[in-house]
């Protein structure tokens, strides 16, 4: 087979920045994924390989990842959810368990729940938007097995306490990480605090395999079931097949699911990796410039920058208070009519009707509630540039 490979100056970048959606009135698109020439020139290197999935590329991906984050296993799959999912059944649970989530959080958080069976239990938030304490504590019961803490917009929770209340009660933790590769505490990765870490690869997020998740822990047997599992349960890996003994001489000892991560996505992940610290210092720079200009208006909060790793601002938020003098959906409406996307993060999740019928709340929601009401994220992406926060800056001092 001859094999073209591509080289850096064959490759032509798109210098402009256009609307994701085509919009040609936005001037301040809400994310822009950071893609270089060396990204794509690692993907069409990737195409030309003979074999596309579970592949050496992979086992590279996942042993960079595991280094960067100090974590003994890293498995690849193909989104946050799946990664979820397996971890959840890698601890066993299963219709009749609880697990505790909080409200401010993507829906894939209360999904991966419900796969399993098992039944998903909102918690309140506090003020950072991380899940509260206080709420897990009454969401307690018999039932529950599993804390599940979301790392909200790039910044850890507070991950000791829930520790502790993990230890107190014989519960696992599961961390979803899908807004927090970087992040860590006194030096520990976002992940390695609890029995597994999922993170996401989606183009949104900090750093991208435009689809594609991980997941790490430190437990061999959870490991080796989602090693399995992610692969229809089949007990030999496709290279290690063809590479010794009878291709189709395998057993399946429980049902697994289609969960692989390619090796496309996995080039594209590990030339992302070696981008990760400056794309995240992007993001934290872009984010301080916002903080100190934005802090001054009356009526606006937004969240102030920590001189560590304890956040990589994925997100964006900032509260809009009664004081402001127009509503979070009026400044909105507004940005958009000046060509700025923004959004909101999230919708809670006890006001979704699945989660009505199927999940329980054992605590009152009132924080996420005003929380809904008030935030708004903004346009962050590592090249975003200080005109274009100009633009939303100034609009947001005009719009009142």
């Amino acid at each position: 087979m001859n094999l073209i490979v591509l080289k850096i100056s064959d490759i032509r970048m798109q210098d402009k920045k256009q609307d994701v959606f085509k919009n040609s009135k936005i001037k301040v698109p809400f994310f822009y994924p950071s893609i270089s020439k060396e990204d794509q020139l690692a993907v069409k290197n990737a195409l030309n390989l003979p074999l596309l999935t579970d592949g050496p590329l992979l086992q590279k991906f996942e042993n960079n990842f595991a280094k960067f984050t100090g974590a003994k296993y890293a498995i690849g799959v193909s989104n946050a959810t799946s990664a979820l999912h397996l971890s959840l059944k890698s601890l066993g649970i299963t219709k009749g368990d609880e697990v505790i989530i909080p409200d401010m959080t993507f829906v894939a958080t209360a999904s991966s729940v419900l796969f399993t069976g098992a039944t998903p239990v909102v918690a309140d938030i506090d003020n950072d938007l991380n899940i509260s304490i206080e709420s897990i504590e009454k969401s307690i019961t018999k039932k529950t097995k599993v804390i599940l803490p979301v790392h909200f917009a790039g910044k850890i929770c507070n991950i000791d306490k829930i520790k502790k209340i993990a230890k107190n009660n014989n519960l696992k933790i599961i961390e979803d990480c899908a807004h927090a590769i970087g992040t860590r505490k006194n030096g520990k990765h976002a992940g390695t605090f609890g029995d597994a870490g999922c993170f996401s690869f989606y183009p949104t997020k900090n750093f991208t395999t435009i689809e594609g998740g991980m997941i790490i822990t430190n437990s061999k047997d959870i490991a080796k079931y989602v090693l399995t599992a992610r692969n229809h349960g089949l007990t030999r890996s496709l290279s290690n097949r063809f590479s010794s003994g009878k291709p189709w001489d395998y057993d399946v000892i429980e049902p697994g699911y289609n969960y692989r991560l390619d090796e496309i996505r996995s080039a594209l992940g590990i030339n992302q990796l070696k981008r990760i610290k400056k794309l995240n210092l992007q993001r934290k720079n872009a984010a301080k410039y916002y903080y100190l200009k934005l802090k001054e208006i009356e009526g606006i909060e937004s969240p102030e920058i920590l001189n560590n790793n304890n956040h990589v601002y994925h997100l964006h938020i900032i509260k809009i208070k009664k004081s402001f003098g127009i509503s979070r959906d009026d400044l909105f409406n507004k940005l958009l009519s000046e060509g700025i996307r923004t959004s909101v993060h999230y919708k809670p999740l006890h006001k979704f009707t699945m989660f009505t019928k199927k999940g329980k709340i054992h605590d009152d929601t009132v924080n996420s509630e005003e929380a809904y009401s008030e935030i708004i994220s903004l346009p962050m992406y590592p090249n975003i540039t200080k005109k274009e926060q100009d633009a939303v800056i100034q609009t947001i001092k005009n719009s009142r």
